[in-house]
């Protein structure tokens, strides 16, 4: 997936995210089963592992807690009122530097849009190259986060692991296949925010695996919540630290698992997203 080749907002006031065009794919050859335990055992161990190299990179932040939110909370325990999931219609972000979307809006919609959009570029396949990991990190976190960041995350993606899920020490795939990584967010909610500084957590859904007639480590699905504390720095919103949960999880559908070769032409024709609260 290319990190610098999201399309233009629409100018439309009522849009969530941009889509990209033509029709959802569809009908295409299934296989059934489930991949075997070793893979997902492989799968569910690198998961982990760059949690926890994320998690030791920023231990001591902040753990605080706040019943404040910009999410339209009825504040009444009855639930979120409907504005806290409707569309808002702000764009997400104006402008982009070197591929990077920057300029939320210093509000509490302009702070969940910048996570959404964090998580997505941080859940990439570009952090499995230290060059691309590199200009991600260093864009979505303050300095002082990036500065501790860079040599965990390097130690983590390390040529043994990148082995294992199939990747050379570069982050590439065999010829023939195809490597998956994405975070789809669901939603998002401002658990505190202020001027200053704010407390997002992102649902999302995260692909991951290889996509090959060879691969022993298939594409699977994996739920969880990613959970930032943003400052407003330099004009925008920069990750001072972040963690990660399990879930919460759907219960599986009835669906029939793609074959490879439909996932990876699913991959290569559909782009990600821009999300905006």
């Amino acid at each position: 997936m290319s990190l610098g080749d999201e399309p233009g907002y629409p100018e439309t006031g009522h849009t969530r995210t941009r889509l990209p065009e033509g029709d959802p794919y569809g009908g295409a050859s299934r296989r059934g089963g489930r991949s075997s335990s070793r893979s997902l055992v492989t799968v569910v161990g690198v998961v982990v592992l760059l949690i926890a190299a994320i998690a030791f990179a920023n231990r001591g932040g902040n753990d605080g807690s706040s019943d404040t939110s910009g999410n339209g909370s009825t504040g009444n325990g009855s639930g979120p009122a409907t504005s806290s999931t409707a569309a808002s219609g702000t764009k997400p972000v104006e402008t982009k530097s070197d591929g990077i979307p920057t300029g939320y809006a210093h509000s509490a919609q302009g702070a969940q849009s910048a996570a959404a959009n964090y998580a997505v570029l941080l859940g990439s396949t570009g952090m499995f190259n230290k060059e691309s990991r590199h200009w991600i990190v260093g864009g979505l976190y303050t300095s002082t986060a990036a500065a501790k960041l860079q040599n965990a995350l390097d130690t983590a993606y390390s040529a043994s692991f990148l082995g294992k899920l199939g990747l050379d020490a570069n982050g590439n795939a065999p010829q023939g296949s195809t490597f998956v990584s994405r975070t789809v967010p669901v939603g998002t909610k401002a658990e505190q925010y202020s001027d200053a500084d704010a407390k997002v957590s992102v649902w999302y859904m995260g692909l991951i695996g290889m996509s090959g007639t060879s691969s022993t480590n298939p594409v699977t699905t994996t739920w969880k919540t990613w959970t930032f504390d943003l400052q407003w720095s330099g004009g925008d919103w920069k990750i001072s630290t972040d963690s990660q949960t399990d879930g919460p999880a759907p219960v599986p559908g009835d669906d029939q698992a793609a074959t490879s070769d439909a996932i990876s032409k699913a991959v290569e024709q559909y782009g990600g997203f821009t999300y905006a609260r």
